[in-house]
């Protein structure tokens, strides 16, 4: 501070003028200002200063080094009768400026009306806004446009959100940490349903001696902003969530969780009964039953006193009509609207949750039809839907119906491949004379996994049976046709009576005819080349068990004692691709032995030996299921419970065979020469083996078959001639002979002295036929017991 005279020389000064110029309080005093300043300015000359009134000068002084400092000096006028007649308060420039900006600060926050600057008390009471009383809802006084003083939050904002935005305010008070960007609700008293979202920022006042004296907040309107957000979030998670799963009930589920809480504080999904059998939903018409598949409240808690989920509902008329016409429903009063329509029990459990304010139904539209129905509701805790919030819920509701409609046809399909692999499958138990068996067919979780697998029992002549078990390389519907083609032709070859490596050879020739002939679908999706086949031949007459592999795994054998053991098979090449041989395996089983034929993909994981991976668990859990005495049925659901711990990626098929034998008592066979004289002991011998039996009913046709097939061994092939009788649910009549030629059913002419025998076994017999053996071959037939026993 500068103390002048008239002339504007220095009479005293601040010793802080050495700070400000380098010079001591000696150098300055007696200098005129002039002579301190670089440039004269206005000290040049008198100074034009009114008494009692100020002069604002901007002036540069020259510091003791020669460098100039901008100040701003501030000239007042003392009172006459003193040779002091000026006071200059100079201050360098910049620091000059603080104040004014700050004031200048404050009067902007305070002036303008686009931030709101609200200042609160200790006690939380506003004492300062620089906005419109009618931005917050205060009315108006007459003759004063400010904000009334000591004005509570409460008092102008709904309380939940003016309790929100206080406990807030609290913590800065308490805290000190400044609050940055807050948003929430700060919906008016006058307006509580209108929609109004703030961005809230908060910080602690002090005065100068550090002691708090409230709390401002800076605050900016951010409602259009907050719904655009919410739109965009909503609208992100529906095109991220919906459509991620073919399931109806996941997709349904995921719609309910994405609008609640965000959007709606209860949501249902109801879908039309016959969408979940992949079956187009029709027209939507009174009464048509729905399913409430899935469920979702802010609370956790589903109100009792509506539909529950899996409930079936059903709309009436006048929700039916607007909802068939693609129309939503915008309820923003639930009470109003109860008054206006007749309401019933049922009504009020489709509509009326007793906490829903308001409610909007939006339609399930997609390709054409009415799938179902989504039920929004808010309580009062929240701004009752309004036509605004009509669009989201259409587009959001758009894009899940089209994910149940693609769940639809998805499980359409997968219901056309299933059901059509179980049809060209044999019954899932068969029981025989020779084995009881029980197969199980797993689909896989999705259609691109089904199709392919299969197992058959084929019953053979001579009471035997032939186990089959395979797969065809793809998957889906052409993989499934494919499959059936394979079982028919097998089912075929078998009952030509080949052994199981000649089977195998004269499928694998058929596979590759098929291959040339035939165009591949879908790069190879459901292809003949590559097939695996496993087939084995039982004998419970004499324990015989025998088999071949076209690329398929071996079986796992449980003992009647209980061991269990692969079976010691090699796979030949899969089918059609040729050039190997197909190695047979022959084992003797004894009556009570269980072979489990299963499918690659059961034991995927698992190695080439029963040590190893999931066909370790496969043999303990067959073993563990044989000792446990159940039939195998029990013994088939046990194996899959222990091996498969979760839904496989392919299908996947299972065969149980628990082996019988026939009794001893049960056959009788004999040998004979090529002798004519032995044709009437071999009748002789059957008629006293049928006597025993007590089956006199058919000693008249079984001594004509007999008759008639031993003279032919003996007129066309030769010895040795065999004989055998078989007492099962059909009586078996065996001959066999060293020959290789097979008999041929002809029809005589009147003219011809032979030729009838066959056609004449044929009319007497159920069956008949001929296989080869080692030896020669055995011609058979069966007649049926009806009456015998």
């Amino acid at each position: 501070m500068f103390v002048l005279d008239g002339h504007g020389a220095v009479l005293q000064c601040t010793a802080s003028v050495l700070d400000l110029t380098g010079h001591a309080v000696e150098e300055v005093r007696g200098r005129r200002m002039a002579d301190l300043a670089t440039v004269p300015g206005p000290w040049n000359g008198p100074l034009d200063v009114a008494p009692g009134k100020s002069l604002e000068v901007r002036t540069s002084l020259r510091h003791r080094d020669g460098t100039p400092i901008e100040v701003d000096a501030e000239v007042l006028s003392l009172p006459e009768g003193s040779r002091a007649r000026f006071l200059v308060c100079a201050v360098p420039s910049a620091l000059g400026r603080r104040p004014t900006e700050d004031q200048a600060l404050l009067r902007a926050l305070f002036n303008q009306n686009r931030i709101g600057l609200v200042v609160h008390d200790t006690d939380l009471r506003t004492t300062r806004v620089n906005l419109d009383p009618r931005y917050f809802g205060v009315p108006e006084v007459p003759g004063d446009s400010t904000f009334p003083q000591d004005t509570r939050l409460g008092e102008i904002l709904v309380p939940e959100d003016a309790e929100a935005i206080e406990e807030k305010l609290r913590q800065v008070l308490e805290s000190g940490e400044a609050l940055v960007d807050w948003e929430h609700s700060a919906r008016r008293r006058i307006a509580p349903h209108q929609e109004r979202t703030v961005s809230l920022s908060a910080f602690r006042l002090q005065d100068a001696h550090g002691r708090v004296i409230g709390v401002a907040a800076v605050l900016t309107e951010t409602t259009e902003q907050y719904l655009a957000r919410r739109r965009l979030a909503l609208l992100h998670a529906a095109a991220a969530r919906l459509g991620q799963t073919l399931d109806i009930t996941r997709n349904s589920e995921e719609l309910a969780r994405i609008l609640v809480p965000e959007f709606a504080d209860l949501a249902c999904v109801d879908l039309v009964e016959t969408m979940f059998r992949g079956q187009e939903p029709g027209a939507f018409t009174p009464g048509t039953p729905l399913r409430r598949v899935a469920v979702n409240s802010a609370d956790g808690s589903w109100p009792a006193e509506v539909y529950q989920r899996g409930e079936t509902v059903r709309v009436r008329e006048e929700e039916s009509e607007n909802l068939r016409e693609g129309r939503t429903v915008l309820v923003p009063d639930m009470a109003a609207w109860r008054k206006r329509m007749v309401t019933d029990p049922e009504r009020l459990r489709l509509l009326f949750p007793e906490v829903a304010t308001s409610g909007l139904f939006v339609p399930l539209h997609a390709r054409g039809h009415v799938l179902g129905v989504l039920g929004l509701w808010r309580d009062g805790r929240r701004v009752p839907f309004a036509r605004g919030d009509v669009p989201l819920a259409e587009e959001i509701a758009s894009r899940a119906a089209l994910s149940v409609e693609n769940a639809r046809r998805y499980t359409s399909e997968l219901r056309t491949v299933e059901s059509l692999q179980r049809s060209l499958l044999p019954p899932a138990g068969v029981e025989l004379s020779a084995a009881e068996t029980a197969g199980t067919y797993v689909p896989a979780g999705t259609a691109a996994g089904v199709g392919g697998c299969w197992y058959d029992v084929i019953p053979l002549s001579s009471a035997r049976v032939a186990f089959v078990i395979g797969d065809v390389a793809g998957h889906g519907l052409e993989a499934t046709a494919t499959m059936g083609r394979l079982r028919t032709a097998v089912q075929t070859l078998a009952d030509l009576d080949l052994a199981p490596e000649e089977l195998l050879t004269h499928l694998d020739d058929l596979v590759i005819r098929l291959s040339t002939t035939e165009p591949q679908a879908n790069g190879g999706e459901g292809s003949v080349v590559g097939a695996t086949c496993l087939y084995s031949v039982y004998d419970p007459v004499t324990g015989r068990c025998a088999m071949a592999s076209a690329g398929h795994p071996p079986p796992v054998l449980t003992s009647a004692g209980g061991a269990t053991r692969c079976v010691d098979l090699r796979p030949g090449p899969a089918l059609g691709l040729g050039g190997m041989p197909f190695e047979p395996v022959e084992l003797h089983l004894a009556p009570g032995g269980v072979l489990a034929f299963y499918t690659n993909e059961l034991v995927a994981h698992g190695g080439g030996d029963c040590s190893h991976g999931q066909l370790r668990r496969l043999s303990e859990g067959l073993e563990n299921a044989v000792a446990a005495g159940g039939p195998p049925t029990e013994v088939g659901r046990a194996v899959l419970d222990h091996v498969l711990t979760e839904p496989p990626a392919d299908d996947v098929a299972l065969l149980v065979a628990k082996v019988r034998a026939l009794p001893d008592d049960a056959t009788a066979s004999w040998r004979f020469m090529a002798d004519p004289t032995i044709v009437a002991q071999a009748r002789d011998l059957a008629t006293a083996q049928l006597t025993a039996w007590g089956m006199e009913e058919l000693v008249f046709t079984t001594e004509l078959i007999v008759s008639e097939l031993v003279t032919n061994a003996i007129r066309y092939a030769g010895p040795p001639i065999g004989l055998r009788l078989i007492r099962d649910k059909t009586l078996i009549c065996e001959v066999s002979d060293p020959s290789q030629t097979q008999p041929h059913l002809r029809r005589a002419r009147l003219t011809d002295e032979g030729g009838r025998g066959l056609f004449l076994i044929a009319q007497i017999a159920h069956r008949w036929g001929s296989r080869y053996t080692p030896s020669g071959k055995t011609i058979w037939t069966e007649q049926s017991l009806t009456g015998a026993l």
